[in-house]
C-alpha cells in the first residue's frame, strides 16, 4: 500500500503476482519538479481518491512513478504494420497495480512517460502536449459512449525534452483501464516456451473481462467469441462517429475492447473513406474505411494464439478459431446497423436493409461533396423537425441525390429527439485539438479546459456565439491534418 494524506491507496498486484513471466520490474526517474497539471475528478472518485491527493506532494510522487514499489512494465508482442515484432513491451510505461473501482472492478493504473525501461525504443519520456491530448481524447469518447482507457492525470516534471531540436515540458500520464491486456500479449504467451503461460493469460481474462466464459461448456471458445463481439462493437463505434485510429497494430488492441492509445487518431471533418492522418502511414493500411478490416485481421492473430486452448488436435483448434473470428463481419454489421439506425433517428421496426440502403447513401454524398461528418449527422435533427436549410446549406447548390435522399429518409418517419441524442454537437476537432494543445505548452491551460468541457457534454448545445467554433469543421484555408506516433 502507498500512503497518501493519512489514507491508504489500496494498490492491488494482481497481474504482476500471477504473471510474473510477463512483468518487467521498473523503476521511474524521480522528475525534478513534478506538479499537477490536470485531474480527472470523476474517474478519481470512482477509484475512491481523495480529489485533493493527487495534487499533494505524495500524489505527485506516486503519479510520476517515482514513489512507486513495485511497479512493472507488461511484456507483449504484436504485429506492426502487418510485422510480427516478438517482443515489444511497455517501452516507457509502467503498471503500478490495480485499484478496486465502487462496483468492486480491478483497473489499472498505468503511467506512461516515466523514463527508461528494459524495453525503451528511445529514452522513455513524455511531453505535455501528447499526454494532454490522451486525456482530451479519452474523456471525449468516453462521453461519447466508446469503450476507452481513461487519464486519471497529467502530472508535469519540470524536466525539458527537446524533440525536433525544439524544447517542451515534460509530463507524466497517469491513466486507468479496465486491464492493458492487449492481442499482442497472447501473441507473446502463444510463442513462449511455457505450455501453461496462454492459459494462465486466457483465465485470467475470463476473469477479469468474461467471467462468463468460465461457466461455458468449452470456455476457451466463450473467450474468443466475446472479445470478437465486444472489438466489433467497438470499431462500428469509431464508424459512427468518424473516427480514424491511425495505428491498429496488435500491440495497440485491447482484448477488453477499450479503445487506447491516442496518438495518431484524429476525427474525420470531410468524408474519405480512404482518409488517414498518420504520418507513418504512407500505404493507407489504417485508412478510416480500412478498420473493419483490420480489425478482423488482429483478430485472426489474436485466433491463432488461442488455437491451442481450443481443441487438443491443432487443425481443429485452428479451425475453431478460423469460425469464430469469422463471425466478426456479421457482428460488426450487427453493432453498424444499430447506430445508424439512431443516428438516422429511425424506430426498431425499419427494416436492416432500409437503414444500411440510407446509411451507405448518405456517405456517398458525403464524399461526393465533401461535407462535413459530424455537422451532416446533426443538422438530420432540424430536419426531422420540418427545417431543412442547415443540412441543405452544408451542399453547393441544388443536389438532386440530396433531394431523393432526404425523400426517402422522411418516409421512415425518423424522431428528431432521437437523432439529438445520437448525433453528437461537439467532438474533438482536430484543428481546436492542436489550438489547445499549442497554448497548453505555451503555459495557457483555458483553450484545452474549454474544450474539454464541451466533447464531455457533446450533445448539449451551448448557445453562446463563442462556441459556435467549437462545432464547425476546420477553416478552408487550414492546413491538412497530419498526427504523429509517439503519445
Amino acid at each position: 500500500m502507498t500512503e497518501r494524506s493519512g489514507a491508504a491507496v489500496a494498490l492491488e498486484r494482481v497481474w504482476a503476482d500471477e504473471l510474473p513471466e510477463l512483468s518487467v520490474p521498473v523503476r521511474a526517474v524521480a522528475p525534478p519538479a513534478p506538479e499537477l497539471v490536470v485531474l480527472n475528478e470523476g474517474v478519481a472518485a470512482s477509484l475512491g481518491l481523495d480529489a485533493a491527493w493527487p495534487s499533494s506532494p505524495d500524489g505527485v510522487q506516486l503519479l510520476t512513478g517515482a514513489a512507486a514499489e513495485g511497479a512493472v512494465s507488461q511484456v507483449y508482442a504484436g504485429h506492426q504494420w502487418g510485422r510480427y515484432r516478438p517482443i515489444l513491451g511497455d517501452g516507457r510505461a509502467a503498471l503500478l497495480g490495480e485499484l478496486r473501482d465502487a462496483d468492486g472492478w480491478l483497473r489499472d493504473l498505468h503511467l506512461k512517460g516515466i523514463g527508461p525501461t528494459p524495453m525503451s525504443r528511445v529514452d522513455g519520456f513524455a511531453t505535455l502536449g501528447p499526454m494532454l491530448r490522451e486525456f482530451l481524447l479519452g474523456e471525449a469518447m468516453h462521453a461519447l459512449g466508446v469503450p476507452t482507457t481513461r487519464a486519471l492525470a497529467v502530472v508535469s516534471t519540470g524536466a525539458t525534452r527537446v524533440r525536433d531540436g525544439r524544447g517542451s515540458p515534460g509530463a507524466v500520464l497517469a491513466r486507468t483501464a479496465s486491464s492493458h491486456v492487449r492481442i499482442g500479449t497472447f501473441e507473446y504467451a502463444a510463442r513462449h516456451d511455457d505450455p501453461g503461460l496462454l492459459r494462465r493469460v486466457a483465465d485470467h481474462v475470463i476473469g477479469r473481462h468474461h467471467p462468463g466464459a468460465a461457466s461455458a461448456p468449452q470456455p476457451y471458445r466463450a473467450l474468443l467469441a466475446a472479445i470478437v463481439d465486444a472489438t466489433a462493437a467497438t470499431t462500428a463505434h469509431w464508424m459512427r462517429l468518424g473516427f480514424v485510429h491511425g495505428v491498429l497494430s496488435t500491440d495497440n488492441v485491447l482484448v477488453s475492447a477499450e479503445t487506447i492509445d491516442y496518438g495518431p487518431c484524429a476525427f474525420l471533418d470531410a468524408y474519405d473513406p480512404d482518409t488517414v492522418y498518420s504520418s507513418l502511414d504512407t500505404s493507407g493500411r489504417y485508412a478510416y474505411a480500412r478498420q473493419p478490416e483490420i480489425m478482423a485481421w488482429n483478430l485472426e492473430r489474436l485466433g491463432e494464439a488461442l488455437a491451442p486452448l481450443l481443441d487438443d488436435q491443432p487443425a481443429r483448434g485452428a479451425a475453431a478459431a478460423r469460425e469464430i473470428v469469422g463471425a466478426f463481419d456479421e457482428r460488426h454489421r450487427a453493432h453498424r446497423t444499430a447506430f445508424f439506425r439512431d443516428k438516422l433517428g429511425l424506430d426498431v421496426r425499419v427494416a436492416t436493409a432500409d437503414v444500411d440502403e440510407l446509411t451507405t447513401d448518405a456517405h456517398l454524398l458525403l464524399h461526393d461533396h465533401g461535407v462535413d461528418v459530424t455537422g451532416f449527422w446533426r443538422d438530420l435533427a432540424a430536419a426531422a423537425d420540418g427545417d431543412e436549410r442547415p443540412v441543405r446549406a452544408r451542399f453547393l447548390g441544388a443536389v438532386g441525390g440530396l433531394d431523393d435522399w432526404l425523400g426517402r429518409w422522411r418516409r421512415l418517419a425518423p424522431v428528431a429527439e432521437r437523432l439529438r441524442t445520437a448525433n453528437p454537437v461537439y467532438i474533438p476537432r482536430n484543428h481546436l485539438v492542436d489550438e489547445a494543445l499549442d497554448a497548453a505548452v505555451a503555459g495557457d491551460l483555458d483553450p484545452f479546459r474549454v474544450l474539454l468541457s464541451l466533447v464531455r457534454a457533446p450533445y448539449t448545445v451551448r448557445s453562446e456565439p463563442t462556441y459556435r467554433r467549437y462545432a464547425a469543421p476546420a477553416p478552408a484555408d487550414h492546413p491538412p491534418h497530419r498526427t504523429f506516433c509517439g503519445t
